[in-house]
């Protein structure tokens, strides 16, 4: 499950924008590396701080993550403004991992199992309101899906932001069909939802 950035920007900017080195500092004398007993390919699997090394492993098990999803959004679109919105989903989609686990105002963690990453999250603190935490992005290897990482992943986000300061959490996903395990996590996480609508109109 995969919850990729917003086809447009959400609307306000953060309040407090800590360097990612400052953030990473602090968050490594609170997660090390926890370790879980669910099982992946019979291994158990840790969620650990984002290692440069990994990014690589992140945008390609992402981007089959996303396939799916941006076939179920093209098919509410339609072709005209999918190909307007998205021209080609994989570049920009990549890049949006690429930043969201490096740059200074984010904060990124890894599920690893068998040595490689198979999921993860990324966070921003104080957004939009002062006190509120972000999950920015969070994916799992389609590989290793329906197995409970995003789950933990999700949970190890939120106690991490619960020890940051953060006293409210916010997600954002899409409401297509594509989306629809996402926005199930979301619910049995504790999530309350208000719906949003976003219209689109072609008028060339």
């Amino acid at each position: 499950m995969l919850t990729p950035a917003p086809p447009a920007p959400a609307a306000g900017s953060a309040t407090s924008t800590p360097s990612r080195q400052g953030t990473l500092g602090q968050a490594k004398d609170e997660h090390r590396a926890y370790r879980y007993g669910c099982t992946v390919a019979e291994a158990e699997f840790e969620i650990r701080e984002f290692r440069d090394e990994d990014l690589e492993s992140i945008v390609e098990f992402s981007l089959r993550a996303w396939e799916p999803v941006f076939a179920s959004v093209r098919d509410v679109l339609g072709d005209a403004l999918f190909l307007r919105l998205h021209p080609d989903w994989r570049v920009s989609q990549a890049e949006a991992v690429r930043s969201s686990c490096t740059n200074d105002h984010s904060e990124a963690f890894v599920a690893v199992a068998s040595g490689r990453p198979v999921g993860f999250v990324t966070v921003a603190l104080n957004a939009f309101h002062e006190r509120m935490g972000v999950i920015e992005i969070i994916g799992v290897d389609p590989d290793h899906q329906r197995r409970g990482i995003s789950m933990r992943l999700t949970e190890f986000a939120i106690e991490h932001m619960r020890r940051r300061g953060m006293d409210i959490v916010v997600v954002e996903t899409g409401g297509d069909p594509g989306h629809a395990p996402a926005r199930a996590a979301y619910d049995k996480a504790g999530f309350t939802l208000l719906p949003i609508a976003r219209y689109f109109r072609l008028i060339r």
